[in-house]
Parts: structure tokens; C-alpha cells; sequence
């Protein structure tokens, strides 16, 4: 099995390549490969039995007003590599967001929930998924996440530990609920899915459980070794933004079941590895 990852730089391209060690692995760093010339792509995709796609616009509030770029990269790159994967007759997968929803909901969405985005990269990210189901039906696997961390780039989880460093107390909002996730697990689950018969479709990529951006922050604390008392709950109208954000953001995991895959470990256990692994080592 050759597999192409596109944004092989990012945070989640980096786990998924090591996830992917001693495979036959093409990892395309943005530098490499510009996912919005479809030529470039239909070139790099050739001879490839699976495309990931981890590359993504991910500037949530310069989107608002941006929303061209984040579309070129969010939308048209994701429908370049499916566009190539179909071509080849290899399997996509290709990583989205819980932004595709509006945050208005009570329980965990359901992979079917209708799309709904309340912000210009929520916009640019529905838009890409419904171009790579429309371009590759039959192959493309749409795995959305939410709350990313890991030690291959900028994060919360890195942040909060940055901040300690330099505020005796930190607020962080309590009024938005998620499902923090370690890049780390969501590139084991990806592969995990692609050495399945799984039927293409969407599956929500998140670790189990929910908490807020609060409770994630004392979550990290303790983990840093920090007191988890230096965290103070506020809420988003102290934090007003650009984009606005979900205030529910919760996964649910039936796709996972439904494939015979078991869904990825409760947030809290994923927190610690990713923390015995070296999160926060600098």
C-alpha cells in the first residue's frame, strides 16, 4: 500500500507519519506540494493506493475575512486530492472539523447531522467535504476532529503551559464544550481505519468523552505538574473573537461502531500519554 500524506508538516502529518513507519510513505509538506494546483496534484498522486489529506487552512478569524484563501486550500485542495484519488482508484481520507456544525445542539452530533457552519472556516470545511464525497464517493473517508493538541506544533494544551510560565492565573473560558484530542491518537485511528474494510463515508475522529475549555485547562495543569487552582472559569463574552465559535462541539462515535472499529480512548487518558510522550517537552 503506497500512501501520499498532504500536509505532512503540520501537527497531525507529523503522528501520521510516525503511525505510519516502515510503510511506503510519500509525506508532502506544503512547500512540496501546493494543494490548489490540481496539475501538481494529479502529478504527486500518481501511483498512490491511498491520499491523506492533514493540510488545512486553519486560521479560524483571519477566515472571516479571508475566506477566499481558506476556501483555495479547505474546499478546492480537498476536491484536487479527491479528484487524484478517484483517478487512481486509490482510497482519500481527508481530516475536518466539528466547525462544519453550529454548535447549538444538546447531545453528541451524529456523522448524518446535516452540515451547518457558523463561521467562514466552518464554511470553507463543509465545502470541502461535500467536494471530495461528490468527487470520489465510492473512496473517500471524511474524519472530522475537534480540539487538536500534540507536540508537533502550537496548541491549547502548549499554550496553557506557556501562560503558567508568565501569569499566576490564567481564565479560560467554561462555556464551550468539546472533546480535546491528541493528534497522536487520531493518526493511530486513521490508520487503524485504513487497514479495515470500512465503507467510505464520514467518521468523527475525537477522543471520547467531554469536558470545557476549562476543565481541559486544569486538566493540563495537573498533568504539567502545575496547580490546577491557577485556572479560572470565565466566559466567551469576555473573549469576544472574530469568528464565532460553537458552544457544543461533541462528537458522536456510532460511524466507528458501525465499521467493527473500536472509537478512540476517553480525552483524559489520551492527555496523559500524550504527556508521557513529551507533550510539554521543549
Amino acid at each position: 500500500m503506497r500512501i501520499l500524506i498532504a500536509g505532512a508538516a503540520g501537527m497531525l502529518g507529523q503522528d501520521l507519519q510516525k503511525a505510519l513507519a516502515g510503510r511506503d510513505v510519500t509525506a508532502l509538506s506544503r512547500a512540496d506540494l501546493d494543494v490548489t494546483d490540481r496539475d501538481a496534484v494529479l502529478a504527486a498522486a500518481a501511483g498512490h493506493d491511498v491520499i491523506v489529506n492533514a493540510s488545512a487552512y486553519t486560521k479560524v478569524d483571519d477566515a472571516e475575512t479571508h475566506e477566499d484563501d481558506a476556501y483555495a486550500i479547505n474546499a478546492l485542495g480537498t476536491e484536487n486530492l479527491a479528484v487524484a484519488a478517484e483517478r487512481n482508484g486509490a482510497r482519500f481520507v481527508t481530516v475536518s472539523t466539528d466547525y462544519v456544525f453550529d454548535g447549538h445542539a444538546t447531545e453528541p452530533y451524529a456523522e448524518d447531522t446535516p452540515r451547518d457552519p457558523i463561521n467562514a472556516y466552518g464554511r470553507t470545511k463543509a465545502a470541502g467535504e461535500e467536494l471530495a464525497l461528490a468527487a470520489h464517493p465510492d473512496g473517500t473517508f471524511v474524519v472530522r476532529t475537534a480540539w487538536l493538541y500534540g507536540a508537533g506544533g502550537p496548541n491549547f494544551a502548549k499554550t496553557m503551559v506557556k501562560l503558567a510560565g508568565s501569569h499566576e492565573t490564567v481564565s479560560v473560558v467554561d462555556d464551550q464544550l468539546g472533546q480535546p484530542t491528541w493528534t497522536g491518537d487520531l493518526a493511530a485511528q486513521i490508520v487503524a481505519l485504513l487497514d479495515s474494510d470500512a465503507p467510505a463515508g464520514v467518521y468523527h475522529g475525537t477522543n471520547s468523552g467531554q469536558t470545557s475549555w476549562y476543565g481541559f485547562a486544569r486538566a493540563v495543569f495537573a498533568q504539567a505538574g502545575l496547580d490546577p487552582e491557577r485556572v479560572k472559569p470565565t466566559d466567551s463574552s469576555t473573549f469576544v473573537r472574530p469568528a464565532p465559535r460553537p458552544s457544543y462541539s461533541v462528537l458522536g462515535h456510532d460511524g466507528w461502531v458501525r465499521a467493527g472499529l473500536a472509537p478512540l480512548r476517553p480525552w483524559e487518558d489520551a492527555l496523559a500519554a500524550a504527556t508521557a510522550e513529551g507533550l510539554f517537552a521543549e
